[in-house]
């Protein structure tokens, strides 16, 4: 089921107005139940990884704490990491690196024959897997006891405003939630409309329509010049932004209408003014997932500088293929571990650089160059996680490179009036986001003023309904 659809406009308020209808001790029943049918609504079938996943860290977790023998936790450990890894390997990159062994083999005549399987990516399985894995590893480590509940557990796992998207929610924080009586609160409520409606506005008005321009360029990579190039990879920026923080914000928005208080996943990341800002700012869920279970497992930057480098890249190559079983994403991660180790290698020039420009006093225009250098190599990057492959990224680079490519007569005045109407949102965008940093506009102005917030909020309504593509597109991070 998607957000995005008639079917959760039905769902949602029948599952809002049955929860606080019944028993407290109960509504867990609830919730699961919800959960599952969210799930099966897209395939019924692969409800059956998801039980797969609760019940093996489930048990492994129990198992775990009743025993103080280091080799039988740690084949527990094993057993769960093998069975979610596994499904995951199988289902999302087996036949990429299939493909990928059998080109190598090539090169040296080594006949190789293993079939494809052509299943459907089961929805969401990256980051449920991230979640439920969390969960036995902070048992394991000692940070969190089991939950005896399975019940309970099971919902942790399946909660269905971020089962498919995330937040990918800690165990420390989400589980006792569940067990905690929420009543009827109005003002959380009130917010949490607000936020959903807001997340609708950024995917169906902002998202879908950017979406058109994008993967008319991106699927026809070789069709259009440079200047098209440009357009459309900032277009994409901006889209995966609205798409997957709008996802955030509903999933937030709904469960906070709930009674429950899910990690803020993005922080007006093009904002930042260095790469190691933007991923303190963007996916955070993701981000901080990677630092506490293989940054810092793998020593952090508590071991010998050449070591400290390794750790930074390979967690950023590993969250590259995270997303998506392609070289392109594995590329988009390799750039980005490339940037933070440029950035940590030259900081000791820059910072000579600028003191000897006398640059240091000029803190405003620093900010101005550092956000815009971040801008540049964030959405460069994006190149490559959008393409469809190595040889199309190439192929926009090298357009975007070449000037003959632009040709001013005949693609400025190929655009349609949608297209203008991008660009006016996207600078509604910009302007929100930014008023939003300085000055915290919705906490201080719009939510405690019932003129303004009731202004906006019929506003954002009113922009929903004309301006929306309601045609249920998928978010994109549902593919990772």
């Amino acid at each position: 089921m998607l957000f995005n659809s008639i079917e959760f406009i039905i769902f949602f308020p029948i599952v809002v107005a049955a929860y606080f209808a019944l028993n407290p001790k109960y509504r867990w029943i609830l919730l699961l139940i919800a959960s599952y049918y969210f799930y099966m609504c897209w395939n019924y079938k692969y409800i059956i990884l998801i039980l797969i996943s609760t019940f093996i860290d489930y048990f492994a977790a129990i198992g775990m704490s009743k025993t103080k023998v280091k080799l039988k936790r740690n084949l527990l450990l094993i057993l769960s990491l093998s069975a979610n890894l596994g499904l995951l390997f199988f289902f999302k990159y087996f036949n990429f690196f299939s493909e990928n062994i059998n080109a190598l083999f090539d090169q040296f005549n080594i006949f190789y024959d293993v079939p494809e399987y052509n299943f459907l990516l089961p929805v969401g399985i990256s980051f449920y897997t991230f979640q439920t894995l969390s969960y036995t590893i902070d048992v394991y480590s000692g940070r969190k006891k089991p939950e005896k509940h399975l019940g309970i557990f099971a919902l942790y796992v399946s909660f269905f405003p971020q089962l498919v998207a995330g937040p990918i929610e800690r165990s420390t924080r989400l589980l006792p939630q569940f067990y905690q009586h929420f009543k009827i609160d109005y003002v959380r409520i009130r917010n949490g409309i607000f936020l959903m409606v807001w997340g609708f506005f950024k995917k169906v008005v902002i998202a879908d329509r950017l979406a058109e321009y994008v993967n008319t360029v991106y699927n026809n990579a070789g069709d259009y010049g440079g200047l098209h190039d440009i357009i459309a990879t900032f277009f994409f920026g901006t889209q995966i932004y609205c798409d997957f923080s709008g996802y955030s914000d509903i999933a937030i928005g709904s469960a906070m209408i709930l009674g429950y208080d899910l990690m803020v996943n993005f922080r007006r990341p093009y904002l930042s003014r260095s790469i190691s800002e933007f991923w303190s700012r963007w996916h955070i869920s993701l981000s901080t997932w990677f630092r506490d279970y293989l940054y810092i497992p793998l020593g952090g930057n508590r071991v010998v500088k050449w070591r400290w480098y390794y750790n930074l890249f390979i967690t950023f190559l590993i969250s590259g293929l995270w997303h998506g079983a392609n070289w392109t994403f594995i590329i988009w991660g390799a750039l980005h571990g490339f940037y933070l180790l440029f950035a940590i290698i030259t900081l000791s020039w820059r910072n000579n650089t600028v003191a000897n420009f006398g640059l240091s006093k000029l803190k405003h225009l620093q900010n101005v160059i550092n956000l815009s250098w971040t801008f540049i190599l964030v959405y460069f990057a994006w190149i490559f996680f959008r393409a469809n492959s190595i040889q199309d990224a190439f192929l926009i680079v090298n357009n975007i490179f070449d000037f003959s490519t632009y040709n001013v007569n005949i693609q400025l005045f190929s655009f349609t009036s949608d297209f203008y109407l991008s660009f006016a949102l996207i600078g509604f965008l910009i302007i929100t986001e930014v008023l939003q940093e300085k000055f915290d506009i919705i906490n201080k102005i719009i939510y405690p003023s019932s003129i303004l917030k009731w202004i906006l909020f019929l506003s954002i309504l009113f922009s929903i309904f004309v301006l929306g593509k309601w045609d249920e597109s998928d978010f994109l991070y549902f593919q990772f």
